[in-house]
């Protein structure tokens, strides 16, 4: 398939009410990524980019998580149903200029770009004017019920609230699953037809399959059996099962492309994470975003890990946290450390626990082992930060950069008030509190000189 066949019409713009939320249900996340996001990525393989979004409850946060996208998105002012949203979106589709348009929710997270493949596949070798995909779920819930002829063909689809067995009969347990593909030129006439004579007072464009059957139009369906793919989430429960399943998908794809993953049920992947062959996993963790861990690195337990790269051999012990960071060859990190945004591990360079890093760069082999922060920091090859040592980097207003040459020693529970300078191979006293930069090779000393007074002369 290619992007000269079909666009696509995303419908986002509901509240979601059951998800108890005040944004929209289609931004509830799996694995650190939203329910659109799984939809546009499936579909962008057989769309391209000609993909529309319907948004409406809560539009500026969709527009602000996808700002690539925000030229494509049509407002519906008020939820009036499916199929008035897709009257809302009708003249940015015909003016694609393309054949068909692709309808689908944008709350089916599970749906692959097989699975729309395929299904345009289908469509373009039936010729069919309008074409859309049926499941027979074990509960059909509220999905939309399928009515058929006795030769088989379709005839309508009628929603379940207003599903009479006296008038339809016995209901079958085939639904509609909510994608739909219109060839553009034959549907337009039936739109203005639309009504909302129901008992929601809403249009669907589940009606547009009754209006095409008495048209004589070609009227197709897909059935793809009991595949929960291709349901939509309503609720939290439907929402945790997804992401269950998901999560099961990407662990078992990674361990079969030679990644090692321990205790893998609790591994948490992102859908964007990159890992090598050779990397070994211990769950609990998780790991999201566009995340990249090369061969050999090990992770242990209940690591988090996002937007962060892990070099060749370098290990991330238990309970640390990571956060857009870059971990060299060779490094260690933890356990219990924590990685800010901006945070630089060179070659060798190992932090211990309880160790903080923002905006800093330890260089190659340099270590920082026990209770310390670094934030706005260059720290040199070789260098070591004792126990406690604070990088004071924040006078209330502005924040200022604290540098630190090669082979330097900075003693435990030092503060070093930024901006300064510490030298080459300096040697800053334990207990310090430094203001002023420090030459190279130079001890530097700043506490005030110790004074015992008796306890005893003081009671007498």
């Amino acid at each position: 398939m290619h992007d000269s066949f079909a666009c696509a019409l995303v419908l986002a713009g509901g509240k979601g009410t059951r998800m108890h939320s005040e944004k929209p249900k289609v931004l509830k996340t799996l694995l650190g990524e939203s329910m659109l996001y799984y939809v546009y990525n499936a579909l962008r393989p057989s769309i391209g980019d000609e993909i529309f979004t319907i948004v409406g409850f809560g539009s500026e946060y969709v527009e602000d998580s996808f700002p690539q996208m925000k030229e494509k998105f049509v407002l519906q002012k008020e939820q009036l149903g499916t199929g008035h949203a897709l009257q809302q979106g009708w003249e940015r589709i015909k003016a694609s200029g393309l054949e068909y348009c692709l309808v689908i929710n944008g709350d089916t997270p599970l749906i692959g770009a097989k699975s729309v493949s395929d299904f345009l596949e289908a469509v373009k070798e039936d010729g069919a004017d309008l074409s859309f995909v049926t499941i027979t779920p074990k509960d059909p819930c509220q999905f939309g019920r399928v009515i058929r002829n006795k030769a088989g063909q379709v005839t309508a689809i009628v929603e379940a609230k207003d599903y009479d067995e006296s008038v339809y009969g016995p209901v079958s347990g085939e639904v509609n699953a909510g994608i739909y593909c219109l060839k553009i030129s034959a549907v337009e006439e039936l739109l203005s037809k639309l009504t909302n004579e129901n008992k929601s007072g809403e249009y669907y464009i589940t009606d547009l399959v009754d209006l095409a059957v008495e048209c004589g139009m070609n009227v197709t369906a897909v059935d793809c059996g009991d595949s929960v793919d291709l349901m939509g989430i309503n609720n939290p429960y439907e929402l945790a099962n997804a992401e269950s399943t998901l999560r099961m998908r990407i662990a078992e794809n990674w361990l079969r492309s030679g990644v090692i993953i321990h205790n893998w049920e609790s591994a948490v992947i992102g859908p964007r994470v990159k890992i090598k062959p050779g990397v070994e996993i211990t769950g609990p963790c998780e790991l999201y975003g566009e995340t990249s861990i090369a061969s050999g690195a090990v992770i242990k337990s209940h690591v988090v890990i996002t937007d962060s790269s892990i070099a060749e051999n370098a290990e991330i012990k238990a309970y640390s946290h990571l956060e857009e960071a870059n971990v060299g060859p060779k490094c260690a990190v933890g356990p219990y450390g924590r990685l800010r945004p901006g945070a630089v591990l060179e070659e060798g360079a190992k932090i211990g626990n309880f160790v903080e890093m923002k905006k800093a760069v330890l260089g190659k082999g340099a270590k920082a082992g026990h209770l310390t922060y670094l934030g706005d920091s260059e720290i040199g090859a070789g260098t070591n930060i004792g126990a406690g040592t604070i990088t004071c980097n924040y006078d209330g207003k502005n924040k200022f950069k604290t540098i630190i040459g090669e082979n330097a020693f900075i003693g435990s529970n030092t503060a070093l008030i930024a901006p300064v300078t510490i030298g080459r191979g300096a040697l800053i006293a334990a207990g310090s509190t430094i203001t002023k930069d420090v030459n190279d090779g130079d001890l530097a000393v700043a506490r005030s000189k110790q004074v015992n007074i008796s306890r005893t002369s003081q009671k007498s």
